[in-house]
């Protein structure tokens, strides 16, 4: 049980790395147009390393909810929360590269690099002020964004995530899982997933799941929980400069104390769900995300909430 438990906090940091489709790299990224100018519907820019990365506006707003899924995930998994939160803020999904409907065409894989892959979609769409919201290894990718683009981010918003910034994990549990993943990685991955859902989890939803996230390259899956376990989430707390906010399942436990000595932190807890709340608890997630994205946009403003 303990091996077990270890490896699932592993997999947690990274429930959310890669999905399905594969896009094409376009080059230098265009320059960014006029907020008012931003059209809905879906578009693409290109990273730094000339990587596409494809995204969604699903509502033009002030401030914008950037949206960003996990480990061998897509943008498609926010789809319970976009009309929602689109009722009273901007929103914008993404694929990271690897995922979805983006490229695969990187040679180093970061959680750094998706956090300026995030920055380029921010600053293509000329997006004045963003709360950045990230499910399981999104957070990171979240916080990484905000410190990589200061001024522009005023919040981020973790989805069972950013459980204990400090947290080390075990160096030969890490190695066992990557090793099962390079040896047999649907089985593997398989495994690890279901780990993540509770008792009375619905077994359909499981199996979907479980089907999607394990149905991609396992190199690209296995480099990206190396680059999971190697970001310095504590540095990057410290670094981000805005409110860290999350809203946790108690699936795992959130260190509260620890995450508050690194920076401006809080989290909510739903109770009796398993790691992805959007599809098992998506209207409660919803309230809890409307209500954290206007505590954050009224205490960057210092007046009212923005009107629903």
């Amino acid at each position: 049980m303990r091996r077990r438990a270890a490896a699932a906090w592993v997999l947690v940091a990274l429930a959310g790395l890669w999905g399905c489709g594969q896009g094409k790299p376009t080059g230098q990224a265009p320059q960014a147009p006029a907020a008012a100018a931003v059209p809905t519907g879906p578009g693409t820019t290109s990273s730094a390393d000339g990587v596409e990365i494809a995204y969604t506006v699903h509502r033009v707003g002030t401030p914008t909810l950037v949206l960003v899924h996990g480990w061998m995930c897509n943008q498609g998994y926010w789809e319970t929360q976009i009309g929602p939160l689109a009722e009273r803020f901007g929103v914008v999904t993404v694929d990271l590269p690897g995922h979805g409907s983006s490229g695969r065409n990187r040679a180093n894989w970061s959680i750094d690099a998706f956090g300026n892959d995030v920055a380029a979609v921010i600053t293509h769409l000329g997006l004045p002020k963003v709360i950045v919201a990230g499910h399981s290894m999104g957070g990171l990718v979240a916080v990484a964004a905000a410190r990589a683009l200061p001024g522009k981010v005023i919040g981020v918003i973790g989805v069972d995530t950013l459980h204990d910034a400090g947290r080390r994990y075990n160096p030969e549990e890490v190695e066992r899982l990557l090793a099962g993943l390079e040896q047999a990685f649907v089985p593997t991955c398989t495994g690890f997933v279901r780990g993540m859902f509770v008792p009375g989890s619905d077994a359909a939803l499981m199996d979907r799941i479980t089907g999607d996230m394990c149905s991609g390259p396992g190199e690209i899956g296995v480099a990206l929980l190396r680059a999971y376990v190697a970001f310095d989430l504590a540095g990057a707390f410290a670094a981000a400069g805005v409110p860290i906010r999350a809203i946790n399942a108690d699936l795992w436990p959130t260190n509260l104390e620890g995450n508050r000595a690194l920076a401006d932190f809080d989290a909510m807890i739903l109770k009796g769900y398993g790691h992805f709340l959007m599809q098992e608890a998506p209207e409660e997630l919803a309230r809890a995300m409307v209500e954290t994205a206007a505590a954050i946009a009224t205490a960057h403003a210092g007046g009212p909430a923005p009107p629903a």
